[in-house]
């Protein structure tokens, strides 16, 4: 198990894409989602489209609402609505749906099912359909925001060649950063053990710890994802672009960029090891 990809969302999505190409990001095309809801596995349309910036076994996914009127399967919305744009969830890979649907249902984290989900891509040979499926846990034990697994139906669909190469030298996901109340940092790296078996995939610190990690960030409502990053070829060449676009602050590894200036959600940076 691994981080498959963040889940940003965002209204401003136009803004936010544009922003991820200025720091060095290449990104997929527009692609539409259609999903199933819980206990129904008719795939319906969403009122979201992505654009992605694949890395090959990772990836950063910027979903826009891009049609309010159209359907909600996976209850999007309503985390806008409360929260605003920003970074609002966490994927993480597996190989199987089904093992990975008991052993959550069984911990007492999900009661989704096994869920569908499509959207058409653009490879040089024409228009394909990536598919995928997930198991999300539920909502009630992530006050956080969305959390699910990815089984990769049609790998070869999203990890395109020609979407791997970016300005900034991005080789994969870094991390995500998650802020949680001082007292409950311990039950929430409990209930991630579960959710990744025992994996260290997040990232968890007290919200007093804030600003030792980010320096300058302002916290949130409570929990909530404050940053997701990148490992980077080379962070002084990464840096020296971003800065082309927007301010740039120091941290332990690396650097960031502040969530005012990345769409609602710090963007961190760290040297590839």
């Amino acid at each position: 198990m691994n981080i498959d990809h963040t889940v940003f969302l965002t209204r401003k999505y136009a803004e936010t894409w544009r922003r991820y190409e200025e720091l060095g990001f290449t990104l997929s095309p527009p692609s539409p989602h259609f999903a199933s809801r819980p206990g129904d596995g008719a795939l319906v349309p969403s009122c979201t489209a992505n654009r992605c910036a694949y890395f090959g076994d990772s990836f950063l996914e910027l979903i826009g609402i891009v049609d309010e009127t159209a359907g909600d399967p996976w209850r999007v919305l309503p985390i806008l609505d409360a929260r605003g744009d920003g970074l609002h969830g966490c994927s993480f890979g597996v190989d199987d749906s089904e093992e990975a649907e008991r052993r959550l249902r069984e911990a007492g984290l999900s009661n989704s099912g096994v869920l569908k989900l499509q959207r058409d891509v653009e490879l040089p040979e024409g228009t394909r359909t990536a598919r995928f499926r997930s198991v999300h846990v539920s909502r009630d034990r992530t006050p956080e925001g969305i959390l699910h697994t990815a089984e990769h139906l049609t790998p070869e669909y999203v990890h395109q060649p020609r979407y791997l190469g970016h300005p900034n030298g991005a080789r994969g996901v870094a991390g995500i950063l998650l802020v949680v109340p001082d007292d409950e940092v311990a039950a929430f790296e409990k209930r991630y053990a579960v959710i990744t078996q025992g994996r260290p995939l997040a990232d968890i610190v007290g919200v007093s710890d804030l600003d030792a990690v980010l320096p300058g960030e302002l916290p949130k409502e409570l929990p909530f994802f404050a940053a997701h990053g990148v490992a980077v070829a080379d962070l002084a060449k990464a840096r020296k672009l971003v800065e082309e676009h927007v301010p740039t602050t120091t941290r332990a590894d690396g650097f960031f960029v502040r969530a005012e200036d990345a769409g609602g959600a710090a963007l961190y940076f760290e040297e590839a090891r």
